[in-house]
Parts: structure tokens; sequence; C-alpha cells
């Protein structure tokens, strides 16, 4: 598996495009996701539909499998038959990223107990105004972390009384990981462009489209 997404950090001018356009692409995720300056949840799924069509656009949409049953919560997207996760984080470090989405505090120590690596990660660090990463991070290398750290050491429950949303990788076991030999990544510099976006304006054209025969 290793050999096919690593391809995105061996193409030059792939990785060229990624670190031009992927905060463009982000910034307009979170413009489309804003109400009244706040930043929606809705920004994850499209900065995952951004990474997604990225895939689509490197590897033909023929294999690139969208559709992934409920069922498999941590996994976002199929390259060549093969699962892959992608997670993003607007951070200078590694702390939040969520393996799983919950507020039932059974189902989290459900999750922790039954819970082993078995996708490859696509790990997209947002930090506006500074650094952050476009990472790989190899099923392989998650297993061996996770061998040998153990599942306290790599899952981070929720504090019983809080409401955050899920189950995280612990910041240790993901900055292990970024650092991995194994690992990849494109260092990217997050800045912002002056963009005119007006949210409406696609939708507005979609009624648009047509009317002179109407």
């Amino acid at each position: 598996m290793s050999g096919r997404l690593i391809e995105i950090f061996e193409d030059e001018k792939l990785v060229n495009r990624i670190k031009t356009r992927l905060p463009y692409l982000f910034q307009l995720a979170e413009l489309e996701s804003s109400r009244a300056g706040t930043i929606g949840m809705e920004v994850g799924s499209l900065r995952e539909r951004i990474i997604v069509a990225l895939l689509i656009y490197k590897f033909g949409e023929a294999n690139v499998e969208t559709e992934i049953p409920i069922t498999e919560p941590e996994v976002d997207v199929r390259l060549f038959g093969k699962p892959v996760s992608i997670k993003t984080i607007t951070s200078r470090g590694f702390g939040g990223v969520k393996l799983i989405w919950t507020v039932d505090t059974q189902k989290a120590r459900e999750f922790r107990e039954n819970y082993y690596p078995h996708c490859d990660i696509l790990l997209i660090q947002i930090n506006w105004g500074g650094t952050g990463g476009f990472y790989y991070l190899p099923l392989e290398s998650q297993k061996r972390l996770f061998d040998r750290i153990g599942k306290e050491g790599y899952i981070k429950l929720p504090k019983p009384g809080t409401n955050p949303r899920g189950v995280e990788i612990t910041k240790e076991a993901l900055s292990s990981l970024a650092e991995d030999d194994m690992s990849e990544v494109i260092e990217i510099f997050w800045q912002k462009t002056e963009v005119d976006y007006n949210p409406y304006k696609r939708w507005v054209d979609y009624w648009r489209e047509d009317e002179d025969e109407g």
C-alpha cells in the first residue's frame, strides 16, 4: 500500500501544487462553512472532500472509492481497494486528532478496548500564519507504535463529565508517528490570500441557468 500513497510525495509537480493550492482550497472551505465569522463543524467534511479530490486527480476516479459504509467510522476513502483515513487539525502541535466521534462514554471505552490500527492515515496540520504539513502515516508505523506503547499510551478517552465529542489519538503517539522514518511530510506555509468569495453565487447561477428557455 505504501507504494501508492507515497507516489504523492515523489511527484515533484504535485508536491509543489499541494504547497501552493492546499492553503487556498482550505481557506475556501472555511469561508464556505462560516457564518457571522464562526467556522462550522461542516468544514471537516469539506476539507475531506478536497483531499479525496486530490487522490482522484492523482490516481484516477476508477481507483478511488468514496462510498464508504457508515459501519467503517475511521475509513474515509479506499485507494486501490485499501482503506485510508483523512484527518485534519488546526494547531501548531498534534493534539486533538479524533479516532472516532462519539459522545457516549461506554462506546468510547468499547472502542479503546477493541481498537487496533487498520488503515493508512493522511494527516493535514493547518497552522495559519505558520508552518504545518501534509503527512502520510503508514499503517505499518501505526501498528509498530501501538504494539510498543499499548492502547493506554496510544488512545486518549474523553474526561468524564465533559463533552469533547470523541476519542483521540494521544499527542505523544501522533508526534511519534509524524517523526517515524517510514512517514512522509510535505511542509506547507499556511498563508491566507485575498479571496473575493460569495457563498451564494454558484447557487444563484444555478437558478439562472436556462432562464431564457423558460
